[in-house]
């Protein structure tokens, strides 16, 4: 039986989907904002990755009194100076489409000339209460397509190619995505924490 109850504070289907699968094998209560119909999204000021997501684990936490968990993340490519880093839900503007997001990118790309595209993905993760309890850092290296491919995922991943594979995170099989990612190398620490904290419990 669970003893604890853990938000994740994400509308993002695919990310949901991802901590599911990692830790849902855990004896806690897994909740989703869809569970609170009135919670209010909290205004993302931050200027790093982690006060983002700090952001987002309080004000979830203080509307429902739960641990919650909300990350930030984002692409960092080397020939942008690291952009669109944590501009990168809103590169294209608010409400556009990730295919519109992905045309900007490959076109401000394209001006550079450079043909050896880098790029990082980049996934800070956090639980709080009222204050942070833990924070867990993630990042991917791999390099850009020169188009997009693939059919799973989301954001950027039809364009993400990682380090050691020729597929872009799009085509690969989730369970391979959901081992090498940003966010599942910061759920390794988010594990680590709730495995400790239940062991307490």
């Amino acid at each position: 039986m669970a003893r604890l109850e853990l938000l994740i504070g994400t509308r993002n289907p695919g990310k949901i989907q991802e901590i599911q699968s990692t830790l849902g094998y855990l004896p806690l209560r897994l909740r989703l904002l869809a569970d609170f119909p009135h919670i209010s999204i909290p205004n993302e000021n931050g200027s790093t990755y982690e006060e983002n997501a700090l952001i987002k684990a309080r004000a979830y936490s203080q509307q429902t009194g739960l641990l919650a968990l909300a990350d930030d993340s984002g692409l960092e490519v080397d020939q942008l100076n690291g952009a669109p880093g944590i501009s990168s839900a809103r590169y294209a503007g608010d409400g556009a489409s990730d295919a519109e997001s992905i045309r900007l990118l490959l076109s401000n790309l394209s001006r550079t000339g450079d043909s050896e595209l880098l790029a990082r993905f980049v996934c800070v993760m956090v639980i709080a209460d009222l204050r942070p309890l833990k924070i867990a850092v993630g990042t991917c290296e791999g390099r850009i397509a020169d188009q997009p491919r693939g059919e799973n995922g989301f954001g950027f991943d039809p364009i993400f190619v990682p380090t050691n594979y020729s597929s872009t995170f799009a085509e690969l099989p989730a369970e391979i995505k959901n081992s090498i990612s940003h966010r599942a190398r910061a759920l390794v620490g988010i594990r680590q924490f709730l495995n400790d904290l239940l062991a307490l419990s």
